[in-house]
This record gives structure tokens, C-alpha cells and sequence, in this order.
């Protein structure tokens, strides 16, 4: 099994680097997308570590999505901060993840991530549409531990 930073083809970071770019066009909400191989213990107390290191809670208007994978055991989550997370309906980042899963079960992480990626910047472009002085707070490349 390759390292998270080997997990996926320069080809396809720069197909989740473009998602996320195309994701937040429209919006002032901000999308990460975190590899590492593994992650010991409960994968929502990882992406919720992994969240606050890269400071996405700093955004102005607490929108800021993670999306985190564990490459070799294969886990995944999705954090949003609190400014989408109200505004979502409950099982909102269930129905994502449940998607991402499809596409992972057939080994397709690249169109997994895009479709989530894709599917978070429509949700927060409905909530938090792009403002004419928007700044992008957070970079666009994944990050990896």
C-alpha cells in the first residue's frame, strides 16, 4: 500500500485540487481535503484533530468543510464547522459520505472525493454565496500527514 501522499497519482491531486477550486467559486465557504494512512481509534475524533491543526475553524464565516481519508484502513469523514453545519439538514453529510462509500467500495477514491467535493460546494453556495470581496482563506491543495 502506497503513503497517503502516494495514494493518489499527481493526475488525480490536481483532479481534487481543480473539484475544490470549482467548488468554492461560487461561494465563500472553504473545502480540505486530508489524506494520512491510517487512523487509530474513532475516525470522527482524527478528521475533528485534523480539522483544527489545518485552523479551518478560523474562517470568518465558520464554513469551512474537511473532508478526511485514511488510506490504509480505509476510513473517512466529513467535518463542517458550525456556521454550515447549522444550516444543513441532519443526515445531509450521511448522504454524502454514503456516495463517497459507492464510489470507494469500487475503488474509485478520485471520483469518490470530486463527488463530495462537488456535492459540498453546491450546498454551500446555496448558504454562503460568493461576496464580491471574498478572499480564499484556505489553500486548495490536500494536505497529509
Amino acid at each position: 500500500m502506497p503513503t497517503a501522499r502516494k495514494f493518489f497519482t499527481e493526475d488525480q491531486q490536481e483532479d481534487l485540487r481543480l473539484a475544490i477550486m470549482n467548488a468554492e467559486l461560487n461561494t465563500s465557504g472553504e473545502i480540505r481535503v486530508h489524506i494520512e494512512n491510517t487512523c487509530q481509534g474513532e475516525v470522527m475524533d482524527r478528521a475533528l484533530v485534523i480539522f483544527h491543526k489545518l485552523e479551518m475553524h478560523k474562517t470568518a464565516n465558520r464554513n469551512g468543510v474537511l473532508i478526511y481519508l485514511a488510506a490504509k484502513n480505509r476510513k473517512f469523514a466529513i467535518i463542517g464547522d458550525e456556521g454550515i453545519h447549522k444550516i444543513v439538514p441532519e443526515n445531509y453529510w450521511d448522504s454524502i459520505k454514503n456516495r463517497m462509500l459507492e464510489h470507494f467500495r469500487e475503488n474509485r477514491f478520485t471520483e469518490g472525493l470530486v463527488e463530495a467535493i462537488t456535492e459540498t460546494g453546491r450546498q454551500l453556495k446555496k448558504n454562503f454565496p460568493y461576496q464580491v470581496n471574498d478572499v480564499n482563506e484556505l489553500p486548495d491543495e490536500i494536505s497529509f500527514s
